[in-house]
């Protein structure tokens, strides 16, 4: 059963239909709603609904959950399965799964499929994240639903008692919490570079000599920062694990646990190295950019003045070109290595390697 006529509750009825379930939704106006609903499903009146249904999921906001109260008796002895999220992370003192439990004490309350989007029930597991993660006080009524996720192509993830339903129900609303440190710290390495630039390429040639290059700003300044930022990013990845060798070395020991600092570090590794890929990728943009620049073109034709005035024929250095020949192709080559490394990285793609051939990559 399906208690909820929203864009959730449609999406679950047709994954679950696909799956080969039958399907009873309940809604407040059937009639209106049922051309929403694949026609196999059966769309009611949501008493109807709960009498027919032994598994029942609760897609409607929390806010209405009291409308609900009406089919208390009808709602004993099922079980419910909350798939709802707040809008803000601890809104609530309780979890929604707890405060559906405390209206409903005669029924089994499940949390699941709430980090499940409505796109990927449609599209099914294979587009988007497969893990379905359950937490309820009572494990058969776990069992069931973990069932029901499996048919459904899902994997489901015992997340223990009811306790952990607030944690569920935050997932969806976290904001790339395994980047905040990584973003943090590439933003902090890029500032200080491009304040060491700017008063090396800008300001200093400013104060010194009056020479007004402030439209360095933009492109070559920051073009000089990203590499930086970058080599100093990739380094902080594999530093971490030259530091937990030497200490398991150290103590003659690998079940010391490693001090919070460097836990921390170990853990946030692959984004680090991602973060590093991009730099170096704004780089590689940034310097093709480089001959594009109106600037760049005002100094070509000043030097082809400066040629002409001066009656010099050539002014081909052959130590300069082949310098700068070697220094893009050895770029082009490590932009390409490094572009090895932030691909292996990805879960999809190392999921599908062998250690020894992740390793050989690395």
């Amino acid at each position: 059963g399906v208690l909820g006529s929203g864009d959730f509750a449609r999406s679950l009825a047709i994954r679950l239909i696909c799956s080969g379930f039958k399907v009873v939704v309940g809604s407040r106006n059937p009639k209106r709603k049922a051309g929403l609903f694949p026609s196999a499903a059966e769309v009611t009146f949501q008493a109807e609904a709960v009498k027919k249904t032994d598994v029942i999921f609760v897609a409607v906001f929390r806010e209405h959950y009291s409308t609900l109260c009406d089919l208390a008796d009808a709602l004993a002895g099922k079980i419910l399965v909350d798939v709802s999220n707040n809008r803000e992370i601890n809104h609530h003192k309780e979890s929604n799964a707890e405060y559906l439990a405390s209206l409903f004490p005669a029924c089994t309350v499940v949390k699941g499929f709430n980090v499940i989007s409505a796109w990927t029930l449609q599209s099914g597991a294979r587009d988007g994240n497969k893990q379905v993660l359950i937490c309820s006080n009572n494990q058969e009524a776990k069992r069931i639903v973990a069932e029901i996720a499996q048919v459904m192509g899902f994997t489901p993830v015992d997340m223990g008692f009811m306790s952990s339903a607030c944690e569920i129900e935050n997932i969806p609303l976290r904001l790339f919490p395994a980047w905040k440190i990584p973003i943090f710290l590439a933003l902090g390495l890029f500032l200080c570079f491009f304040t060491y630039n700017l008063v090396r390429q800008v300001i200093h040639p400013y104060i010194r000599e009056q020479k007004n290059k402030f439209y360095k700003i933009p492109i070559e300044v920051v073009n000089t920062t990203l590499p930086c930022v970058a080599y100093i990013m990739l380094s902080l990845v594999y530093l971490p694990g030259v530091l937990a060798a030497s200490s398991q070395l150290y103590y003659g020991t690998k079940y010391r646990r490693f001090p919070d600092w460097l836990d921390q570090w170990l853990q946030h590794r692959k984004q680090i190295g991602l973060l590093s890929f991009f730099c170096a990728a704004l780089h590689a943009v940034y310097s093709l950019c480089l001959p594009m620049r109106r600037s760049h073109r005002y100094l070509l034709i000043e030097t082809a003045v400066k040629q002409a005035v001066e009656k010099k024929m050539s002014i081909w250095i052959e130590e300069e070109v082949w310098r700068m020949e070697i220094y893009i192709s050895v770029g082009i080559i490590a932009l390409g290595l490094l572009s090895l490394l932030a691909i292996t990285s990805l879960p999809s793609i190392a999921d599908s390697l062998s250690w020894r051939e992740f390793s050989f990559v690395q």
